[in-house]
């Protein structure tokens, strides 16, 4: 993979079979899969060390050795991160995509230095969500921030951003950092929660509630009190509408709002590939349509993990594994047998995280995807006015 001359002067033009764009555990899991079948593969990160968002995650993780369960987060993505170093060509972290022109190369910009170019064969966007923010009169006062920052600085800086903590949001992220900000000593006054229940699963409500924070439903955030930064916040009951409840506030003594409203896929990158997208709202607003290969309305175009659905971390390995599987068969690459064999393995473990009444909605979800491609797809093959349909 040598450069070659590329655009303009000093811009060079490097080659390869695939390009994965993100290095959590979908693009990871796409690059050891597609490298383990002789894809020569460029994994480009824009954060300075790969593993994605694995690094802030301090807990021990669910599900099956598939997913190397019983690791902590930050030991996945060094696990990962290990054995993509062994099958990719070569990854460039500090590295941003910028731009894709009309012959299919990349523009990329490397350590905030001049641009480069890559033109790939085929490319794997696995680039992730980002956090939903959530206004309130003085939600820009220092002291709000979202779980994200928080997770950074507790545990990769080991630096505690406040003392006293209100968390709002009760998906599974909220509750976990509540007890994360326990093991960096700080308080955690209060989880708040809009919707009647609590969002997040039953294992780590009851773990928060065991550890005395309470979890205060059918609640959300009014004002944050303060001048310079955050000294203290006014929450209130909330009715059927989601609306605060007049009489009903009350002033919690905190230093710093957390806000855990959930994700939405960075969908940038997929629609500047023209990528046909849909607005599923359980996982997370507008994805790419994708089969069941992972790739979508753009040939040998692949999405994976959060955005193209907000998931677990075990959903996003598997979804890479399939994208880096079926890179490398529509490269012309691996033997069909045996990818087969391993598709439909993978599958299966996807299917089944869809059971039961809490899969449910994303069972739906997927079929609705799987529907609205076909429709996509057909409209794409319908002839234009005075053409014959072929």
């Amino acid at each position: 993979m040598s450069p070659q001359a590329g655009r303009g002067s000093g811009v060079a033009m490097r080659t390869a079979d695939l390009v994965v764009v993100g290095s959590g555990p979908a693009g990871l899991s796409a690059a050891i899969e597609a490298g383990k079948r002789g894809v020569e593969t460029i994994l480009i990160e824009e954060n300075r060390s790969p593993g994605g968002q694995l690094h802030k995650q301090i807990h021990k993780f669910f599900g099956s050795k598939e997913h190397l369960a019983g690791a902590r987060g930050f030991e996945i993505a060094e696990t990962l991160a290990t054995e993509a170093r062994k099958w990719t060509t070569d990854i460039l972290l500090d590295t941003a995509v910028h731009g894709r022109f009309e012959d299919g190369s990349l523009g990329i910009v490397i350590d905030s230095a001049d641009g480069d170019l890559v033109k790939p064969r085929a490319v794997v966007l696995a680039c992730g969500a980002l956090e939903r923010a959530i206004t309130f009169t003085g939600w820009t006062l220092p002291g709000v921030m979202g779980t994200g920052a928080v997770q950074t600085m507790i545990n990769v800086h080991r630096v505690r951003p406040g003392r006293r903590f209100l968390i709002v949001g009760s998906g599974n992220v909220g509750l976990i950092v509540a007890y994360q900000l326990l093991q960096a000593q700080a308080e955690v006054i209060a989880i708040v929660e809009r919707l009647p229940k609590i969002g997040g699963w039953q294992v780590h409500a009851d773990k928060v509630r065991r550890l005395g924070i309470p979890v205060l439903t059918s609640s959300t955030v009014v004002k944050a009190i303060g001048e310079e930064e955050v000294q203290g916040v006014v929450i209130a009951t909330v009715n059927e509408a989601g609306e605060p409840i007049a009489g009903s506030e009350r002033t919690l003594d905190v230093d710093t709002v957390c806000i855990a409203a959930g994700l939405k896929p960075r969908a940038e990158l997929p629609l500047l590939f023209g990528c046909a997208t849909v607005e599923i709202p359980c996982l997370g607003g507008r994805i790419p349509l994708r089969d069941e290969n992972m790739e979508t309305t753009v040939p040998l175009v692949f999405v994976a993990g959060d955005v193209a659905g907000i998931g677990e971390a075990s959903i996003a390995m598997d979804q890479g594994r399939l994208a880096g599987i079926a890179a490398a068969e529509g490269l012309g690459l691996g033997k069909e047998s045996e990818l087969q064999k391993e598709r439909s393995t993978i599958r299966a473990r996807l299917r089944a995280f869809n059971d039961g009444p809490v899969g449910k909605p994303r069972a739906a979800a997927e079929n609705r995807i799987l529907d609205e491609l076909v429709k996509a797809r057909a409209t794409a093959r319908r002839p234009r006015d005075g053409q014959q349909d072929v």
